[in-house]
């Protein structure tokens, strides 16, 4: 299986990395046109942009100005260590062994709006520029005009090299609508937790997003490949729901 996950807005480039090999992302070409744009951009333009604070935009507008190429172990951290928001906490990567980052690396992928789609150990920068950003640019009106088939085509690409034989579908929304699926070699299978609140299951954001981490790292640390297995998880509480679920989409409820 190949499973899609979301970057974090949190960012964690202090803690260090030491003897841990690393990729680069393939499509940097694409975010050098993007960074060059945004370097364009006032404080004031960010703020709006991204609807984010002064301090935050002053910070974006920094990160912009010092991103540079090439990526090295020296200026750039790897992505799966370098985002650390809910689903990767969930996710405890830094507790990951040699062998699971390998799995890793062939079987989890990461959406960007900067990167477009990154490997787990892909070096990136610092950054933020979420997917759903209307940023106007050369190729449209926003981020999903900006990639239009290139992250599913890179998708491809890294199905194709690894055998993956279906995409788990543990991206927000946001993300993973800049997936064509009418174009992907394999088929999505969706997953969602709920809560039970007052004997109703709903989805809670935030519970979900460290689900999707905790999922992530039972697939990574069992080396699960066959959609069958994925059914044992049972992380936190939550268990495999066969009355909500269907081939397409898997649901676990807890509560």
């Amino acid at each position: 299986m190949m499973i899609i996950i979301s970057p974090a807005k949190k960012l964690d480039f202090e803690t260090k990395v030491e003897n841990l090999k690393y990729s680069l992302p393939d499509l940097t070409d694409h975010s050098k046109i993007l960074v060059n744009q945004l370097r364009e951009y006032s404080i004031e333009d960010l703020t709006k942009l991204m609807n984010i604070s002064y301090g935050l935009a002053e910070l974006n507008q920094k990160r912009f100005f010092e991103w540079s190429l090439p990526f090295t172990s020296e200026n750039a951290k790897q992505a799966v260590l370098a985002f650390n928001g809910d689903v990767y906490e969930g996710l405890q990567a830094k507790k990951f062994t040699e062998e699971d980052f390998n799995f890793t690396q062939d079987h989890l992928r990461i959406i960007s709006g900067l990167y477009g789609l990154l490997r787990p150990l892909d070096l990136i920068q610092p950054y933020r520029l979420p997917m759903g950003t209307k940023l106007v640019n050369p190729r449209g009106k926003n981020l999903y005009n900006f990639w239009g088939d290139i992250i599913t085509q890179t998708l491809n690409h890294h199905i194709a090299q690894n055998g993956n034989k279906f995409v788990l579908n543990l991206a927000s929304n946001e993300y993973f609508k800049a997936v064509n699926t009418e174009i992907l070699s394999v088929p999505v299978i969706d997953v969602s937790f709920k809560e039970n609140k007052n004997g109703k299951y709903r989805v809670v954001s935030f519970y979900a997003k460290r689900a999707r981490g905790l999922m992530s790292n039972f697939i990574i640390k069992n080396k699960i490949t066959k959609l069958e297995d994925l059914k044992a998880f049972d992380s936190e509480g939550y268990r495999f729901n066969s009355d909500q679920s269907t081939s397409e989409k898997f649901i676990f409820t807890r509560g």
